[in-house]
């Protein structure tokens, strides 16, 4: 588990530091740094996949791409380096500096300049997933790929866009029958088996809904039907794409809560994508549950209904320790640009307690405040 990276020369970061936890949120306004955090990590990984974190960082690939040497720099940099630093839960301290006499270079690669160690990095092993804000709308159809699927349980082929999803929800829910904990199983489940799990997680998003992956050649489908009140055959089965968007965007997100394990580092772009602010909230639920189980999640927002929610399980734990997530466990980064270097500042906001946070910096989801006063006539 990560507990610190630091961020040196890096597109808008000149020197930024976070002391991480379980659930760490990365919120602000737009084009403040926080991408650039995640995209930091997935350079780091999509690296060591390729078996060169210690030759020089290829800045294009199947997690992302960032461009050539000119668009890695922050354009405020003192030094010719873009430096990676971060120290684990295990003691171990990773740092890597790349380095480039010439920005302007038309390349797509920095060579190395110093690194700690031979040794790959814990952090970035297959205990990751990434799931982006492009993640795949409803298709028609799911590729599969065994070998991503069952050997690295990853979700996605490329660019985090959940295109295994389907795959990997079949196999594990279905051909292994996977038992989900305890802790994470909602309540209005037919059992603790995946499949049913899953069911009852997406119908916080719409009510009495079923998911069947179903596999067909050499591919897969997803379908959906409904309980409906009184009857016990359910619905016919719809295709995903004659289902709402909200369904399919939360699919990745809810499988790899339930089916992550300790110490598993997953990174979330936008959760809230295409759902109704109830479902929001239900599904940062079960996010704060999983990280309280020791999944480290690093998740980015644009919305106040995340930030709620993660509050209101703060103060669930408070209540009754069973439900919710330590507030001691949850990191809120707050980010917005330095106007005199049109770098990167990153605030710390702290949950004091019973749902409380000890600031609330200008921007920081003011805006239905600030509306309400409007309309108000305040």
């Amino acid at each position: 588990m990560i507990k610190t990276l630091n961020i040196q020369n890096f597109k808008i970061h000149k020197n930024s530091t976070l002391e991480f936890g379980n659930l760490n949120i990365l919120t602000g306004i737009n084009s403040s740094g926080k991408s650039s955090v995640i995209q930091s990590l997935l350079l780091l990984r999509q690296n060591q996949q390729a078996g060169q974190l210690d030759k020089g960082l290829e800045l294009n690939g199947d997690l992302y791409d960032i461009g050539l040497i000119e668009d890695a720099f922050c354009q405020y940099a003192d030094e010719d380096y873009i430096g990676f630093s971060v120290t684990t839960d295990k003691g171990k301290n990773y740092w890597w500096k790349y380095a480039a006499a010439n920005r302007s270079l038309k390349k797509d690669f920095i060579p190395v300049a110093e690194h700690s160690c031979d040794q790959p990095a814990d952090f970035l092993s297959n205990n990751f997933q990434y799931i982006s804000a492009s993640r795949w709308n409803p298709r028609e159809s799911y590729p599969l790929n065994t070998n991503a699927v069952e050997s690295k349980r990853q979700i996605s082929q490329k660019k985090g866009e959940c295109d295994l999803i389907v795959h990997y929800l079949y196999h594990y829910g279905i051909e292994k029958k996977y038992q989900v904990k305890e802790k994470l199983k909602h309540p209005n489940a037919a059992s603790t088996e995946l499949l049913d799990q899953v069911s009852a997680w997406e119908g916080v998003i719409s009510d009495k809904v079923n998911v069947h992956p179903q596999m067909e050649g050499k591919a897969f489908v997803l379908k959906y039907s409904y309980n409906k009140p009184n009857d016990i055959v359910p619905s016919k089965e719809y295709n995903a794409t004659n289902v709402g968007f909200g369904l399919s965007y939360a699919l990745p997100i809810i499988v790899v809560m339930l089916t992550a394990q300790p110490g598993d580092l997953v990174i979330i772009e936008n959760p809230e994508a295409h759902l109704h602010p109830q479902g929001q909230s239900e599904l940062v639920r079960l996010i704060a549950i999983a990280a309280q189980q020791g999944v480290q999640i690093i998740l980015e927002t644009h919305s106040d209904h995340i930030i709620n929610g993660v509050l209101i399980a703060t103060k669930q734990f408070e209540e009754d320790n069973k439900n919710g997530i330590d507030k001691q466990l949850v990191k809120l980064f707050y980010f917005h640009k330095n106007e005199d270097t049109q770098t990167s500042c990153i605030d710390t906001i702290n949950i004091i307690g019973d749902g409380k946070i000890d600031k609330q910096p200008t921007g920081f989801f003011d805006q239905t405040e600030k509306d309400l006063n409007y309309l108000l006539g305040f």
